[in-house]
């Protein structure tokens, strides 16, 4: 039997995104800004909900493509209010279009969202060794840090809590419980660093 993290349950699409995505460290800004989007679409709702969405996300949204979604009008936000694929909430639509134009205002100054986002952990995932799923934080200074720093450059849906599940799906924590079987993979797989 592989033990996993107990957050995954059973459901197959859960135990991929387990399996597979969670806690690897990305450094693809159109990834990032993807995993940004839906945590901060999740606020309210369950993440398997969010989850299951995702590729309806993605058709809607040209792929998480910042620069396209930076220039959406009053026109495609009334389009994503009319999508039953994803969640028709105006201010998570709103606050993706804003979130997108500050990714470019980001760009212009560290040159890529990666390099801006890594740099909170210096270019290096925090390696942490949770032996319970009960002790795995909701939010850390860290998180608090990023939220502030995100909020000033004008983004919206990016509390603490929102940043650290941010932080724990793209990799810059491992909060893989030491008992699942992805916490010494993704461990290993980290020791190179990343973003850099």
């Amino acid at each position: 039997m592989i033990n996993r993290c107990g957050w995954c349950g059973t459901d197959p699409l859960y135990l991929k995104y387990h399996d597979h995505e969670w806690g690897v460290p990305v450094d693809d800004d159109r990834r990032l800004f993807e995993f940004l989007i839906l945590e901060g679409a999740q606020a309210g709702l369950s993440w398997l909900t969010i989850f299951k969405k995702r590729e309806n996300y993605r058709h809607a949204l040209h792929r998480f493509d910042p620069q396209k979604i930076a220039g959406y009008s009053s026109t495609d936000v009334q389009r994503l209010l009319a999508n039953p694929g994803i969640v028709r909430n105006r201010l998570k639509i709103e606050s993706t279009i804003k979130n997108a134009q500050g990714i470019l205002a980001i760009r212009e100054e560290f040159g890529t969202f990666a390099s801006f986002i890594w740099r909170y952990v210096d270019h290096q995932p925090r390696q942490n060794a949770w032996r319970s799923p009960v002790k795995l934080p909701a939010r850390t200074a860290l998180s608090d840090t990023m939220s502030k720093d995100l909020k000033k450059r004008g983004f919206n849906f990016v509390g603490s809590t929102i940043c650290y599940a941010f932080m724990q799906a793209v990799g810059l924590v491992n909060d893989h419980v030491v008992g699942c079987f992805r916490f010494n993979e993704i461990k290993k797989a980290s020791e190179s660093g990343y973003g850099a």
